[in-house]
């Protein structure tokens, strides 16, 4: 028996793992049964595993499919070690990891799923942070930001204690915010709760009047009646995140492409071929199931033949990419 995606968006990570684990290893496994190995980030964990547990339905047990979350850092170190198939990732691969990679013999194929609404949350008795400026952001999370109160971020915002949640320090999620927001990735102040398990970070801001994180648009929509999203305002007004604003490109800096990796030498094999191509052909489905933003049809085509093609390498040159537009994405892809 199966568990629904939208069940695993309410769990811990580390209990939807272990759920997870038990709900992908049906009588029918046997010993020798072929298993993909994915590993990765907690952001993009909603859409594969949506994936997988649709693809060994559709495979009627025969392959079997294992997702774990360690951050996209860590799940690319996992990657680079040759101890996964594919890897969830949350932002493209950077440079020291793409070296870790070449020492260790491993060719990848980059294959971008989905947009995201990075979102930054607010508990629903916040009365006044309506939105928030990018220059407001940088002053909270800055490394050497000493705002520990709401009346200090903005005049007339109310004398209530700040509690501050974020991704950890393996997060793709922590890299991105913290080069979009503070201009360097993982520059950040150390004086909040973080947690590379995103529920962690829902439920720390849920129940704190003062407090305010940010995490994957998934978990907001799959939350949204305990939590209340802050509009960003990046100098052209205050922007809510929404799928709309991903695809019209006014939701900056915080709207971003995200990934697998798939490791080019476990692509040969007829289980990943096949679960890569459902996962390319299901995508725009999945991805809107579990509430991220889909890219064009016709762009899921040009990524599945790339991969038929055997593409290895980056577009991103061992790069964030900060402000990255669906469209400006897309003219990046290999035609």
């Amino acid at each position: 028996m199966f568990t629904s995606a939208k069940s695993y968006a309410r769990l811990g990570v580390a209990a939807a793992v272990a759920a997870l684990s038990a709900s992908f290893i049906p009588a029918a496994f046997s010993q020798g049964t072929p298993t993909i190995r994915i590993d990765g980030s907690s952001t993009v964990f909603p859409i594969t595993e949506a994936v997988a547990e649709q693809f060994q339905k559709a495979q009627g047990g025969k392959i079997r499919v294992t997702v774990g979350v360690s951050g996209t850092g860590g799940g690319f170190k996992k990657f680079c070690r040759g101890e996964t198939d594919i890897s969830n990732a949350s932002r493209p691969i950077l440079a020291k990891e793409i070296a870790d990679c070449k020492a260790a013999g491993i060719n990848f194929i980059e294959l971008p799923v989905a947009y995201d609404a990075l979102t930054v949350v607010v508990n629903p008795q916040n009365t006044w942070a309506r939105s928030l400026t990018v220059a407001e952001l940088k002053n909270i999370w800055g490394p050497d930001s000493k705002i520990n109160n709401w009346s200090q971020v903005r005049q007339g915002f109310p004398n209530i204690p700040l509690k501050l949640f974020g991704p950890g320090a393996d997060s793709g999620t922590f890299d991105y915010f913290t080069e979009a927001i503070n201009g360097k990735a993982k520059v950040s102040r150390k004086d909040f709760t973080a947690s590379e398990d995103d529920n962690v970070l829902v439920q720390g801001v849920s129940r704190d009047r003062g407090a305010l994180g940010y995490f994957g648009f998934a978990y907001y929509m799959e939350n949204r009646n305990r939590l209340k999203a802050v509009a960003i305002d990046n100098g052209k007004g205050p922007v809510q995140p929404s799928e709309q604003n991903v695809l019209n490109g006014t939701y900056q800096p915080l709207s971003r492409p995200i990934f697998i990796y798939v490791n080019a030498k476990s692509a040969q094999r007829p289980e990943v071929r096949q679960f890569v191509t459902y996962y390319l052909n299901n995508a725009p489905a999945m991805v809107k199931k579990v509430k991220y933003v889909p890219l064009p049809a016709s762009a899921y085509r040009t990524i599945l033949a790339n991969f038929n093609r055997n593409r290895v390498g980056t577009v991103f040159g061992g790069k964030e990419a900060i402000g990255l537009t669906i469209n400006q994405l897309l003219k990046m892809q290999p035609q």
